[in-house]
């Protein structure tokens, strides 16, 4: 392990979201808010202070940053708890939530495209503080450390490893030798389909503060909202069918945008994966828009538009609600269950298993019952033109089981709260699959404010799991990682 390289390369991940963190901390003199403009500059200073000490310490010993397979996981993930752990820090010293704990949680809720939450009246809150939760959304949805790649190139990291251990999905690397170059592609397709939503809100009347802060979370596939009840605050059916367009695309996998760049349309069109989550929204949509409206619930338009944004809320796993969706008729509610878990495409700022996860082990299944009825007959797995390799089904496969294992043993210590099983096993499974939202009290009529301060620790480590793929932090705690 090249410990000089991580260091400095921490160093300066940290200046970077400093940086960043000095616009909420402007948008606080101009609110006047006083005490959150200082609770930002004092996590500023110690930001810049680490980070200065670090790089003076390592540089007599390494001037060139060198960070191999291994690093890059390590990097990762200490990477994402320094920046919640620093990120938590204007909550807590604005007094915005009573203890470390919860302002920790609320931040890698923030970073991980979660959207938990540990606020009750988040209206009551000071603009700039909602400003920078929701900013973490928006940060986490494409990835830190992706950015961190695409901004400072002329550090010479090896991005590739680094890009891999953070992105999602096991179609990530089909991108470009050229990393820096495709970071900075993506990020840049990132932010221009944040400006065109802004100003989609902006025609909307939503005010300037409330369009950013909205973005923030629908590009982010993330659910903070600055009003207590999400988008249906806005009460406006033209607000929701942006975003309702804006979340499909966050939802989409933005190495496809990048093949559009590149002027190679056919791959974008036949891509399986894509071809998939396009028919299962509509599908949904469809049953879910037919259900609404035979049960009386809405008229035939408002069905269609409640149906379609509940639906992409739930399978992007972005958390906005237009409506009370747990009065709806119980097959509805079913649906956005199952949505839920398959989560958005791979490469996306979705959260869930992913969508073509879900398609490969269907395919893994069928195929097991055609070799047992043929025994002799050839199977390979197929998804649009993609060839899915023995390796990655495997691979896909093991994720799955280390994902359900993780749930049942997470939900084994969260019972220690005395909370019943569905309480405690919906916390687990909306932490863990960057949800945020479900059914039952939590997520819908009650916050996470509700656990005790280990249990926030617990959830706050899913979150970081859920976001980074299991492997990703899993592969710290084993001995072929440490082993020279």
């Amino acid at each position: 392990m090249n410990i000089p390289s991580v260091l400095r390369l921490l160093a300066f991940i940290i200046f970077v979201v400093a940086l960043l963190m000095a616009i909420p901390a402007l948008l606080a003199v101009i609110y006047g808010e006083m005490t959150s403009f200082w609770s930002f500059i004092i996590t500023i200073s110690l930001m810049i202070f680490l980070g200065l000490v670090i790089i003076v310490a390592t540089q007599a010993r390494h001037k060139r940053i060198n960070i191999t397979q291994k690093d890059s996981y390590i990097t990762v993930t200490v990477t994402w708890l320094l920046i919640s752990a620093f990120g938590a820090l204007p909550l807590y010293l604005s007094r915005t939530l009573p203890n470390y704990s919860m302002s920790f949680f609320e931040i890698m809720s923030g970073f991980t495209t979660t959207g938990a939450t540990t606020i009750n009246d988040i209206e009551a809150q000071d603009l700039s503080i909602l400003f920078w939760r929701n900013m973490t959304n928006w940060l986490g949805g494409m990835g830190i450390v992706v950015l961190f790649v695409a901004v400072l190139p002329a550090l010479g990291v090896r991005g590739t490893a680094l890009v891999g251990a953070e992105s999602v999905g096991p179609t990530k690397d089909k991108l470009t030798p050229q990393i820096q170059r495709t970071a900075m592609a993506l990020w840049l397709i990132y932010l221009g389909l944040s400006i065109l939503e802004v100003i989609f809100l902006l025609f909307g009347g939503l005010s300037l503060y409330d369009a950013v802060t909205v973005t923030f979370g629908t590009m982010g596939a993330a659910g903070f909202a600055p009003k207590n009840a999400s988008i249906a605050a806005f009460n406006s059916p033209y607000v929701e069918w942006v975003c309702i367009i804006f979340m499909f695309f966050a939802g989409t996998n933005f190495a496809l945008y990048f093949k559009i760049l590149q002027r190679k349309f056919k791959r974008f069109i036949h891509d399986g994966e894509f071809r998939i989550y396009l028919s299962v929204i509509l599908i949904a949509s469809l049953l879910v828009s037919i259900n609404l409206f035979l049960s009386g619930v809405f008229t035939l338009s408002s069905s269609i538009r409640n149906a379609f944004f509940q639906v992409v809320s739930f399978i992007t796993t972005t958390g906005f609600t237009s409506t009370n969706y747990s009065t709806w008729p119980f097959f509805s509610q079913s649906i956005l269950l199952l949505l839920c878990f398959v989560g958005g495409c791979a490469g996306s700022a979705g959260g869930g298993i992913k969508v073509i996860r879900i398609a490969v082990m269907a395919k893994v299944g069928g195929n097991s019952i055609k070799t047992r009825l043929h025994q002799n007959a050839a199977t390979n797995i197929k998804i649009g033109d993609d060839i899915i390799t023995n390796e990655t089904a495997s691979s896909i496969a093991g994720f799955v089981g280390l994902y359900l294992i993780t749930v049942f043993v997470s939900t084994v210590i969260i019972s220690l709260t005395n909370y019943d099983l569905i309480l405690c096993l919906s916390s687990v499974l909306l932490t863990i699959g960057n949800i945020g939202i479900g059914f039952g009290s939590i997520g819908t009529t009650q916050t996470f404010s509700i656990y005790p301060s280990w249990a926030l620790w617990i959830f706050s480590f899913l979150m970081m799991v859920g976001r980074l793929e299991l492997f990703t932090v899993y592969s710290l705690f084993t001995r072929s990682l440490w082993r020279k």
